[in-house]
Formats: C-alpha cells, sequence, structure tokens
C-alpha cells in the first residue's frame, strides 16, 4: 500500500503507513527472503518519499536532520538488500542441489529492480551531493567512502557484479580526486571521529546511527591484503573493475549487440582513463601500457584507446611499437596533424628512422587546408629531419644537398610562423652548421627577442660569438644561462671549453668539480661505488676543498696504484645502480615539470619538448646532445649504432670484474663519464698525463668499450711519447666507431710521423667526407700531401682549413639537441 502511495504521489500517506507498520520493528532473523526483499523496498520507498516532502520550516537543523533521516533509509535498504541477494542465492543453489546429483544449469541473475538499485546506491551519492558547506565537506567524504567500503566488502553475487564493478571504479575516483593522504585511512580502521574540517558540534557524525538485528556476510580472513594509501587502494580497485570489464566485455558486433557493445567500451574506457591518472601519477608507464594493452580488445576503431595506448608506450620507452600504434590512430584520425608529429618526434629521437620522420612531416605539409595552422610545425619536422639527415651523409655532395633542404624547410617554417621562436632558432642552426655564421647571428637573436630565456638559443648565441672568436663574450652567456639553469650539463661542458681558452685551466677544472657536485645531489647517491658504477674517487674529489688542479689523483700507469684503486673501487653490485633514485620517486608524487623515470627505462630515451631544461629532470636532452655514448661531435647513423656496440660490450667487460651486471638508466653513468673525459681533456692540455690517467680511467670504469674512453687513452699515450700504444688505442676506438674524425685525425697525425703517408692521406680524405668542416682533419691532409710532394694539393687543404678555422666554434653546434 505504500509503494503504491508513493507512485500516485501521496508521500506523506505512505509515511503515515510505514509509521503504522512499524517499519523500524520488523524483524530480519528467521524469515523467508521475500520478506528481506519487502523491507528493504520499504526503506527505500521511506528515503524516496523524505526526499519529496518539503520542510515546513527553514531551519538548518532541519534540514540536516532530514538529510540524515533520508541516508539512513538508503543505507538500512541497501544493507538488508545484500543480506536478501545473499540469502536468495544461498537457498536457489540448495534447491539446485538438492533437487539432483548432477550438476543443473547456472541459476539466473536475480533483477534489482528500480527501489532495491536505489537502496544501494542512493546513500553514498547524497554524501557527495551534499557536501556544499565547507564544514560538511570532509565529513561527508569519510561517511560516502567508508559506505563504498561496506559495499565491496560484502559476499558478493551473481546479481551484484556489475554493480560492485561500478561501485569500484567511483571509489577510485573519489580516491584519486578527492581524498589527499593526510586524509586517508584504510579499509580495515575505523574511519576518524573528527576531522579538523569537521563541524564541532557535530561528533561522532561519521559513525552509524542504527544497528541492524542481522547484517550481510563480508570477506574475512587472516592474510587479506589492505592498502596503506589512497593511490594503492585506487589501483586495487580500478584493477579488479579493468578484470570485470575484461571478463564482461561485448565484442560481437552484430547489429543487436551495438547498444550493449557501446555500453561495454564506455565502462571500460572511463576505467582506463582513472589507471592513466593512477599509474602516470607514480611513474608506472611500463605498467600502464600493459594495461592498456589489453583494451585492445575493445579498440576496434576506437581512436582514444588506441592513442592512450601509444603515448603509453611513448612514456614506457617502447619507441618502435609507439610509431606503430600510432599509424593506426593516423589511419583513424586522418585530419589530426599532431599525431604525425608525434609520430615523427619519435623517428628522430632514440630509433634515428629519419626516413620515416621524413614521411610523417611530410604527411603534415602536404595536407591541404585542414591542418593549416599545423603546416608550420609541419616544415619545421621536415627541415629537421633533412639536417639529421645531413650530419648521416657519408658523401659531402649529400650532405649539401639535404642541407639546403632542410634550410629551405626551415625557411619556409619561419615564414609560415614567424612568431614561433623554434622556427627562428633551427633556422639560426641550420646556418650555423653550414657555417653562415653572420645570419645565423640574425636570426637566433630573433629566436631570443620571441623567447628570451630559451636555453638552446642562447647556447647558440654563445658558440656563435665563440666561432667569431669573441670568447669573452660567448662565456658571459653561458654564464647568464646557467643562471637560469644551473644544471645543465651540456651548458656545462661549452663553459669548460670556453673557460680553457680565455681564462685557464684552473676554471675549467674548477667546473668539473662543480659539475661533479651537481651530479652527486642531482641524482641522489650517496656514492657510485655503492650503486655498482664508479669509484671513490668521485667522493675523494667532492670532498677536498682545494681545486681540482692541486689535489693529486692516483696515477693508474702504476701497477701498484691500479691495484690500490681497484680494491678500493670494488663495487658492490647487489642493487640496480638507480634503484633507489628510482625507487624514491615511486613513493612521491612528482611535480608537473619533473620527468619521473619508469622503473625499466630502456638505455635510450624519447626524446620531448622540456619546459624544464636542467638536465637532472630530463636525461634526453643531454642524451639527444650525445647520441652516441657522450659523442661530442658526431649524430651519424653508424654513432648510434656505435653507441649500441659501446653499451654491449661494456656490460660484458664489467660483468668479467662482477658478479652481478650492471643495471639501471644509463643518462647519470653517461654524463658522469663525460664529466670525467672533459676533466682528462683540460689536464692533457696542460700536460698532466698522471691526472689526465686518473680521469679517464673513471670514466672507464663507466663504460670501458666506449670509443671516447679509448680515444682519450690514446690522447694520455700520446702526451706520454708511447705512439705505439696511441696507435693501438685510436685503432680500438675506430673499431668500435668507425666515425669517430678525432680518431680519424688523430691516427693519421701518428701515421704521419711514422711515414706511413698514404694509409694517412686515405684515412684523412675519409674523415673529410664524414664531416668537411673539421679544420683540423684539412690541416693534417694537408701536411700529407705536402710530405708526399703535392704542394698545390696542399695549398688548397690549408686555405680550406684556415677559412674553417675561422668561423669554428668552441665545440661543434651539433652538441645542441635537434629535436622536435
Amino acid at each position: 500500500m505504500a509503494k503504491l502511495n508513493y507512485v500516485e504521489g501521496d508521500y506523506s500517506e505512505a509515511l503515515s503507513t510505514y509509521a503504522r507498520v512499524g517499519l523500524d520493528d520488523l524483524a530480519l532473523t528467521a524469515v523467508p527472503p521475500y520478506r528481506l526483499r519487502m523491507v528493504a523496498e520499504a526503506y527505500a520507498t521511506k528515503g524516496l518519499c523524505l526526499e519529496k516532502l518539503p520542510i515546513s520550516s527553514s531551519t538548518s537543523n532541519l534540514h540536516v536532520d532530514r538529510e540524515q533521516d533520508v541516508i539512513t533509509c538508503y543505507e538500512k535498504a541497501g544493507d538488508i538488500a545484500l543480506l536478501y541477494l545473499q540469502e536468495i542465492e544461498r537457498v536457489t543453489l540448495t534447491n539446485i542441489q538438492n533437487r539432483s546429483p548432477k550438476p543443473g544449469p547456472a541459476p539466473h541473475d536475480q533483477e534489482l529492480g528500480f527501489f532495491l538499485e536505489t537502496g544501494l546506491q542512493r546513500a553514498h551519492v547524497l554524501y557527495f551531493k551534499n557536501g556544499i558547506d565547507v564544514h560538511e565537506d570532509q565529513q561527508n567524504l569519510t561517511r560516502g567512502v567508508g559506505r563504498f567500503r561496506e559495499l565491496l566488502r560484502a559476499v558478493e553475487t551473481r546479481t551484484t557484479q556489475n554493480l560492485r564493478m561500478t561501485i569500484a571504479r567511483q571509489l577510485a575516483e573519489i580516491l584519486l580526486r578527492g581524498m589527499c593522504e593526510q586524509s586517508y585511512w584504510n579499509p580495515l580502521e575505523d574511519p576518524p571521529c573528527q576531522s579538523p574540517l569537521d563541524d564541532p558540534l557535530r561528533k561522532g557524525a561519521n559513525t552509524k546511527t542504527y544497528t541492524l538485528t542481522r547484517k550481510a556476510r563480508v570477506y574475512s580472513g587472516e592474510n587479506i591484503f589492505c592498502p596503506q594509501e589512497n593511490t594503492e587502494e585506487a589501483l586495487l580497485l580500478l584493477l579488479i573493475s579493468e578484470s570485470m570489464a575484461n571478463r564482461d566485455a561485448v565484442l560481437s558486433r552484430i547489429p543487436e549487440h551495438r547498444s550493449d557493445r557501446l555500453i561495454s567500451l564506455q565502462s571500460a574506457s572511463v576505467v582506463y582513463d582513472l589507471l592513466t591518472i593512477a599509474l602516470g601519477r607514480r611513474g608506472q608507464y611500463e605498467m600502464l601500457s600493459e594495461c592498456l594493452e589489453r583494451a585492445m580488445k575493445f579498440a576496434f576503431e576506437e581512436f582514444h584507446l588506441w592513442y592512450q595506448f601509444a603515448l603509453s608506450l611513448m612514456a614506457a620507452g617502447k619507441s618502435a611499437r609507439a610509431v606503430k600504434v600510432l599509424r593506426e590512430c593516423i589511419r583513424l584520425k586522418p585530419d589530426d596533424a599532431t599525431i604525425p608529429l608525434l609520430a615523427a618526434k619519435l623517428c628522430m629521437g632514440s630509433l634515428h628512422w629519419l626516413e620515416e620522420a621524413e614521411k610523417f612531416a611530410k604527411t603534415v605539409v602536404d595536407a591541404g587546408e585542414k591542418t593549416s595552422e599545423f603546416k608550420a610545425k609541419g616544415y619545421l619536422a621536415l627541415g629537421l629531419a633533412y639536417s639529421l639527415q645531413a650530419t648521416d651523409a657519408s658523401l659531402r655532395g649529400m650532405q649539401e644537398v639535404l642541407q639546403r633542404k632542410a634550410l629551405l624547410a626551415f625557411q619556409r617554417a619561419h615564414s609560415l610562423s614567424p612568431t614561433d621562436h623554434q622556427a627562428a632558432f633551427y633556422l639560426a642552426l641550420q646556418l650555423a652548421i653550414s657555417r653562415q655564421i653572420p645570419e645565423a647571428l640574425g636570426y637566433v637573436r630573433q629566436a631570443l627577442q620571441l623567447q628570451g630565456d630559451d636555453v638552446n638559443s642562447l647556447h647558440l648565441l654563445a658558440l656563435l660569438l665563440s666561432a667569431q672568436k669573441h670568447y669573452h663574450d660567448a662565456l658571459n652567456i653561458i654564464d647568464m644561462a646557467l643562471s637560469e639553469y644551473p644544471e645543465n650539463f651540456i651548458l656545462l661542458f661549452s663553459k669548460v671549453k670556453l673557460e680553457s681558452l680565455c681564462r685557464g685551466p684552473d676554471e675549467a677544472l674548477l667546473t668539473c668539480k662543480h659539475m661533479l657536485q651537481i651530479w652527486k645531489s642531482c641524482y641522489n647517491l650517496t656514492n657510485p661505488s655503492d650503486s655498482g658504477r664508479g669509484s671513490s674517487l668521485l667522493d675523494r674529489t667532492i670532498a677536498d676543498r682545494r681545486q681540482l688542479n692541486t689535489i693529486t689523483l692516483p696515477d693508474f700507469s702504476d701497477p701498484e696504484t691500479v691495484s690500490d684503486s681497484s680494491s678500493s673501487s670494488s663495487l658492490s653490485r647487489t642493487e640496480s645502480p638507480l634503484h633507489l633514485f628510482v625507487s624514491s620517486h615511486l613513493h612521491s608524487h612528482p611535480k608537473p615539470d619533473t620527468f619521473v623515470w619508469p622503473p625499466a627505462a630502456q638505455s635510450f630515451s624519447d626524446p620531448g619538448p622540456r619546459q624544464e631544461h636542467s638536465l637532472c629532470n630530463s636525461p634526453d636532452v643531454y642524451f639527444h646532445g650525445f647520441p652516441s655514448l657522450f659523442s661530442v661531435s658526431s649524430v651519424h647513423a653508424t654513432s648510434v649504432a656505435a653507441s649500441r656496440v659501446e653499451q654491449a660490450l661494456s656490460e660484458v667487460a664489467s660483468s668479467l670484474q662482477s658478479s652481478a651486471p650492471k643495471q639501471g638508466p644509463l643518462h647519470p653513468w653517461m654524463t658522469l663519464a663525460q664529466i670525467w673525459l672533459h676533466a682528462a681533456e683540460v689536464y692533457i692540455g696542460i700536460g698532466k698525463p698522471a691526472e689526465a690517467t686518473a680521469c679517464t680511467q673513471e670514466a672507464a670504469n663507466l663504460f670501458p668499450m666506449s670509443h671516447n674512453v679509448l680515444y682519450m687513452r690514446g690522447q694520455v699515450a700520446e702526451l706520454r711519447g708511447n705512439l705505439e700504444e696511441a696507435l693501438r688505442w685510436y685503432e680500438e676506438a675506430l673499431s668500435i666507431s668507425p666515425t669517430h674524425v678525432k680518431s680519424m685525425q688523430r691516427l693519421a697525425l701518428i701515421l704521419h710521423q711514422l711515414g706511413r703517408y698514404s694509409l694517412a692521406e686515405k684515412i684523412l680524405r675519409d674523415a673529410v667526407q664524414v664531416n668537411s668542416t673539421a679544420h683540423e682533419v684539412w690541416n693534417g691532409l694537408g701536411e700529407v700531401l705536402q710530405a708526399q710532394g703535392n704542394d698545390a694539393a696542399a695549398t688548397e687543404c690549408f686555405l680550406t682549413a684556415l677559412e674553417l678555422e675561422a668561423s669554428s666554434p668552441a665545440v661543434p653546434f651539433t652538441i645542441i639537441p635537434r629535436v622536435l
């Protein structure tokens, strides 16, 4: 009768009927299941009636009391509904088992109906809906989360499976968006009785105001997992929801199932979006990509899931797979120019698929008016692809053709978007690489007028000034840039070179020591030897307050010193080198501008635009400045291949010295090795072979098969006057990286001194084909030709060397990253 009154809109009569019946006094024990359903529906109906009736007085206390009565009715309805569903399933299964010894058909799902579903879902909705007053927000959040957990802890029935997935997803969303770590309590604890935001006059409001004589069964046991923080609980709920969504997925493509399939897809998409938020906060991109890979069963012709999958693969360092997935995204959404630009960015990064990058860029350029606002970016990507291909080209003619194409593409990008500082910057960089220094200066000044704090533009300006031999001005620009980006190692490396030229080796060595201090503070490692790489010399150098040139370093040419040093630097490799660094970030929320490496980071990280150019936070910027292992002069495809050979050989060499292989991301160790090599180069410049050997040995401890380390060993051997040993080191360096121009030039110089002119000429001509702007190579070629009596050709080489030296920067222009 009361339900009929509700349907007819006579809410007062319905409430009067429940008052006469004595709804709160009805027994719940020893009653058949249908009685439980009647009582549950009665409480739900009573709650609906109370919501519909207006409050006679505007007093706030009466309003709060009415809300509490409504929520209590819904909570009772939900609790009794769970009890009813458990009982009806138990009775159904018992009847089936008693009817026949053989397994019978699976029982049909019990229909919830409007009133039972309202009782199960309405209470927590009201908790979050009523949190309008700031003093009520925390209180309602606490009660709503508690209600969610009560429903989820109840023993599951077939009828509540879909409801459980919905509730788990909603609770995960609340935990991710509405609860901080300080207000979190785990599910096995009682909720906080009072929060600082609670109304002090409403004590104990977070506890239930009613008790039932019979309760639904809940899961219990000794070894039940209990999350300890909000992100952990949210992730657990979302993984459960994902499992249920995959289990109940509707994959049939027939028209009759279209609506069910869309509902299934929408439900799964919400779960995966929340998983992206939860795992992205912790930098767990590897796990996220695995989850989204499971979502591909839903993803036929669904752009959103494909695009999310591609982005997760990018963040996890799986660039090759990401490009393949982005191809599918381009097919699904051909008018979106950002997708091929993203694919081009990946191809120009660690993959070094420059022809593929060119194709993606041309897709944007040739798209027509549909993507006209991205055409400038398309020409920028095309110019970068041509520029990198020109650097890779082994023939001078091909280099010149590709450089002209790159220049035209950058000019087109700049004309289409004159306010884009990147277009002006890359046009200036390409002009600088082509040694058109005055024109490059004009465009880099334009870039700085558009973006005055761009680190790459400032760096290029400094290198252009150094190419005009204004070393002091260049150093002032570097110092100004370092005031904004004090942890940018690329700037610091250039500073070391410039200081060696205009302030002397003492200042350069002081900067090297400063870089060691920055490296140690950035990567949060107490001692590299504790992490499986390096030696104790780093701590000794940093701890000593004297300048680096006054510290006595061990001479590794002395066998006794070698044995002492190797014993002192015996490496403990029980942990991954950056395990503590990565795990510390996994247990704290990263800042928005902080790049967090995934636990299973690849050796090569994807490039990306960075607002923060600190190399502590963006290792890929440094890496793409030195595509091979700390190569400062070449970005050839052979150098990329060489870096992988170096990595493999270095791991083999290190495994011969320890029981556990080196693990963890290579970026910090590449940076550290480069610092030691710069210090060694300064020591070589002032004629101190012992100290140079010590620094080179530190780099060798990290990457024993790096061609740069082998080249530096050859430099030290030359300084000691041991030409045969130097010859062997240069040959070994070239066996790792056949296009390393510095090794080729020094090897040819030794061959010249040994009277082997023909071989020296062959090597120098090969070096000119690799890098036609290296004035040292042209000068060496002129000396070899002069020694052979070919004075006319030698004079031409000397003139070329003089012309190139007049526009040669302190460090190569290619040290600046070329990324989209």
